[in-house]
C-alpha cells in the first residue's frame, strides 16, 4: 500500500474536497497524512486525521479592503496571503516528507509550499485544484501583471524549492485532479492533458445541529442565500437586499439566508419565528441543498459545485478572488444569472431569482451539469488516479526518514 500527504491552506473550501478523497485512500488500505493547520484539518478531516503542523499557527493576515477588484485584489492575495502562507508552511512540510515519506504529496493550488518542496525532496506530487479558475489564464490579457505573478513565484521557489526548480506550484507536471468537470469549467487554457476531471469531492462533514426542518412550507419554493465563510465582512448591504427581495415574493417563496454576523434587517423578526424568512448562522448546506430550488450566492466555487450537483439553479454575485471566473462558467453554462455584487438592488435580485425558477431552461442545465459532476466519479476516481501515480516507477521518494514523532 501507499502513502499520500495532502499539504492544505487553513481555508474550509480547500481541505473539504480531499475530505472525501482521504477516506477513499484509507478505506483502500492506504496511509494518509496531512500538513497544515492541525485545527483546521482536525474540524473536517476528524480528530483522528494524522496532522504535521504547517503551520503549527497562523491568522488569517491583514484585513483585505472590501473595495479592492482586479490587479489589485491579485496583488492584495499573493503579497499578503499566499506567500506568506508558503513561506510559513514550507518548514512543516519538509518535515512531513522526511517522516512520513509519501509515495504521493497531493498539494492544493493555494498551498504552493506543497508543490515547491515536493520538486525540492524530489517527490512525486500531484495539484488538487479545489476551483477551476486557475484553468482559464484570466492574466494572459495582462502581460504586465502575468509577468510579476512570474517573479512572484520565482522568489518563492528561490527561498523554499529548488534552486533549478521550474514547476509552477500551482500545476503539477503529473497530475492536477480538477474537482469539477468541462461540462461547468470549459476547455482549459492551463494544464493541458495532466488534468483529470473529477469532479466535486462531496464526502459527510460536520453539520450544526438544530436545523428546523419543519419550518419549511411544502406549498412554496425555497430559496438559499449564503456567501461562503470568508465574505462575512463585506455581506451586510447584499444580504438585506436579497431578504427584501424574497420577503416582497413570500406569496410563493421561503429564503434561508446564512447570517453569520446578524446583520439582516428585512423588517421583521429573525428565526423560526418568521415563516417567510429564516436567518441563521450556519446551515447544514450539502442536507439542506436537496430541499431548496434555488441558490442565491458569491460564486463560490464549492457553493456553485455543491448546488449543480443537486441541479440546482444559481444567482451568483461574485465579490473577489476567483469567484468573477466561476460566475461566468455558471451564466455561459445556463445555469444561472449572474448580478453585480456591488449594484445588487432588490429590484435586481427579485428578477433574477424568478429567471432561475420560472425559466425551465436554467434548472435543466443545472441538472445537466449534476449529471456529468455525477458521472465523473468524485473522491473515488482522484482516488484511483493517486494510486495509479503512486505505482509509477519513477516516483520519487524522500531519501531519509526521521523518526515518527512530530505528528498531532
Amino acid at each position: 500500500m501507499s502513502r499520500f500527504l495532502f499539504v492544505v491552506p487553513p481555508l474550509v473550501g480547500h481541505i473539504n474536497p480531499l475530505v472525501g478523497v482521504a477516506a477513499a485512500l484509507t478505506g483502500r488500505g492506504h496511509q494518509v497524512a496531512w500538513a497544515g493547520l492541525p485545527d483546521a484539518v482536525h474540524r473536517l478531516a476528524g480528530q483522528d486525521a494524522r496532522v504535521f503542523p504547517s503551520p503549527a499557527t497562523w491568522t488569517d493576515g491583514p484585513e483585505r479592503p472590501a473595495d479592492i477588484r482586479g490587479p489589485e485584489a491579485l496583488r492584495f492575495l499573493w503579497e499578503r496571503f499566499l506567500v506568506p502562507l508558503a513561506d510559513a508552511m514550507a518548514e512543516g512540510v519538509r518535515d512531513a516528507v522526511e517522516v512520513f515519506r509519501p509515495d504521493v504529496l497531493v498539494a492544493d493550488q493555494q498551498a504552493a509550499a506543497g508543490g515547491l518542496v515536493a520538486e525540492r525532496l524530489r517527490v512525486r506530487w500531484a495539484t488538487s485544484a479545489t476551483t477551476s479558475a486557475e484553468f482559464a489564464d484570466v492574466l494572459a490579457s495582462m502581460p504586465k501583471v502575468a509577468a510579476w505573478n512570474e517573479a512572484l513565484l520565482q522568489e518563492l521557489r528561490g527561498r523554499i524549492g529548488a534552486p533549478d526548480g521550474t514547476a509552477d506550484p500551482r500545476f503539477s507536471p503529473h497530475l492536477v485532479l480538477a474537482f469539477t468537470t468541462q461540462e461547468l469549467a470549459g476547455p482549459p487554457a492551463r494544464g493541458g492533458d495532466r488534468i483529470r476531471w473529477v469532479g466535486p469531492s462531496l464526502a459527510a462533514r460536520p453539520s450544526p445541529a438544530g436545523f428546523p426542518w419543519e419550518w419549511f412550507d411544502p406549498e412554496r419554493a425555497k430559496v438559499l442565500v449564503t456567501l461562503g465563510t470568508a465574505n462575512t465582512d463585506v455581506g451586510e448591504r447584499f444580504l438585506t437586499e436579497c431578504a427584501r427581495a424574497l420577503r416582497a415574493r413570500a406569496d410563493r417563496m421561503q429564503a434561508v439566508i446564512v447570517d453569520p454576523e446578524g446583520v439582516v434587517d428585512a423588517g421583521s423578526a429573525h428565526g423560526d419565528q418568521d415563516k417567510d424568512l429564516l436567518c441563521v448562522p450556519l446551515v447544514p448546506q450539502l442536507a439542506l441543498l436537496r430541499h431548496v430550488d434555488a441558490v442565491v450566492c458569491h460564486a463560490g466555487h464549492n457553493t456553485v459545485c455543491e448546488s449543480l450537483w443537486h441541479g440546482v439553479p444559481l444567482v451568483v454575485a461574485p465579490i473577489r478572488d476567483d469567484q468573477p471566473v466561476i460566475a461566468a462558467q455558471v451564466a455561459d453554462a445556463g445555469a444561472g444569472v449572474r448580478v453585480r455584487f456591488g449594484r445588487a438592488t432588490e429590484a435586481r435580485i427579485g428578477a433574477a431569482v424568478d429567471a432561475v425558477l420560472y425559466t425551465p431552461g436554467y434548472r435543466a442545465a443545472a441538472r445537466e451539469i449534476g449529471s456529468a459532476f455525477r458521472a465523473a466519479g468524485g473522491a473515488e476516481a482522484a482516488a484511483t488516479h493517486l494510486e495509479l501515480l503512486a505505482r509509477d516507477d519513477d516516483t520519487y521518494t524522500a531519501s531519509t526518514r526521521a523518526p515518527e514523532e512530530n505528528a498531532v
